[in-house]
C-alpha cells in the first residue's frame, strides 16, 4: 500500500487554507491538513472558515481543483471557560469539505472538566462522520502519552483516537515499547517531523522548536523508526515548521522538501505494518 501524505498547516501557517491547498498539490501531497479555528494566539492568521464563507468558498473549490482530500482540522482545544459546542460551526465545515479527523489536545489541569469535554467533543463529532484525535503536548496539561490513554479509558468513544507527534512523543519521553499496548484502531494519522535529539530544559526552547524550527526526517535526533514501526500504516501528516527556510526557500519548495526527506526516511526506516 503506497504511502500517503498530507501538508499540515503549521508547516506553512502563512498560507491560507485555499493557497496551501495548491501548494499541497503541486509538492505532490495527498492530502491538506487545516486550521479553521481561530485561536487568538499572537502572530496567529484568522481563517475561521464559519464565518469566513468566500475563503470557505475558495478552498472548497481548491479541494475540488487538485483532487486533493481533508485529512484533518486543528484545533479543538479543551481549557477552562471554553465551550466544546463553540467548535462545532468548524466541524459542519470540516464535514462539508470532506474532512475526517478532528485535532484536539487538554490544556486544563481539572480532570473531570477534561474528560467531560472530550467526551462532549466526541457526541458533537459524530453527527458530522468526524473524528477526535487526542494530541498530548509537552507544554500542555496533558502532556504524555499516560495522560492521553487515561482520557481515551475514561472516555470510552467510538469515534476517539490518538494522533502522535513525533516531536511531542520524543519530548514527554515516552518509550516506543508503550505503543504497543495501544489498540490499533486508534491511530488515525500521525504528526511525522524531526528535532535535535538533545531534549530542551526550558518550556521557551521547547515552544520555539515546536512552532517555529523542526527539523526534516530524518535530519535530528528523534527516533523515528522505532515509534513508526510499532503502527498501523497511516497517513502521515507533515508538521514541521521552520520559520526560516520557509521563508529562504518559498512555501512550496519547503513544502516539497519536506515530503522528499519523509518519503526518503520511510523508505529505508519503515516496513509495511498493516
Amino acid at each position: 500500500m503506497a504511502k500517503k501524505f498530507s501538508l499540515a498547516h503549521l508547516t506553512a501557517l502563512e498560507c491560507s487554507p485555499p493557497e496551501l491547498t495548491y501548494i499541497a498539490a503541486r509538492a505532490g501531497y495527498d492530502y491538506v491538513s487545516l486550521r479553521p479555528i481561530y485561536m487568538g494566539l499572537p502572530g496567529e492568521p484568522n481563517y475561521a472558515l464559519a464565518e469566513k464563507k468566500e475563503m470557505k468558498k475558495q478552498t472548497k473549490k481548491a479541494l475540488n481543483d487538485t483532487g486533493l482530500e481533508l485529512l484533518d482540522i486543528e484545533l479543538a482545544r479543551i481549557d477552562n471557560g471554553i465551550n466544546p459546542k463553540d467548535y462545532e460551526p468548524a466541524f459542519e465545515v470540516a464535514a462539508e469539505l470532506g474532512g475526517r479527523h478532528v485535532l484536539s489536545s487538554i490544556w486544563t489541569d481539572d480532570r473531570s472538566f477534561a474528560i467531560e469535554s472530550f467526551h462532549e467533543l466526541c457526541d458533537l463529532a459524530n453527527p458530522y462522520g468526524l473524528t477526535i484525535e487526542l494530541e498530548f503536548v509537552p507544554i500542555a496539561a496533558v502532556y504524555d502519552l499516560a495522560g492521553a490513554l487515561d482520557v481515551l479509558k475514561a472516555t470510552n468513544q467510538q469515534n476517539a483516537g490518538l494522533m502522535i507527534d513525533a516531536h511531542h512523543f520524543s519530548r514527554s519521553r515516552d518509550r516506543a515499547e508503550d505503543l504497543d499496548q495501544v489498540p490499533k484502531e486508534w491511530f488515525r494519522y500521525f504528526h511525522l517531523c524531526d528535532a535535535p535529539g538533545k531534549i530542551p530544559d526550558s518550556k521557551e526552547e521547547m515552544t520555539h522548536t515546536l512552532r517555529e524550527e523542526r527539523l526534516y526526517v530524518g535530519e535530528g535526533g528523534i527516533d523515528l523508526a522505532n515509534m513508526l514501526n510499532r503502527i498501523p500504516e497511516i497517513p502521515y501528516s507533515l508538521e514541521i515548521p521552520h520559520t526560516k527556510r520557509a521563508q529562504e526557500l518559498g512555501y512550496e519548495e519547503f513544502a516539497r522538501r519536506c515530503l522528499q526527506s519523509a518519503k526518503d526516511y520511510l523508505t529505508n526506516h519503515v516496513y509495511s505494518t498493516s
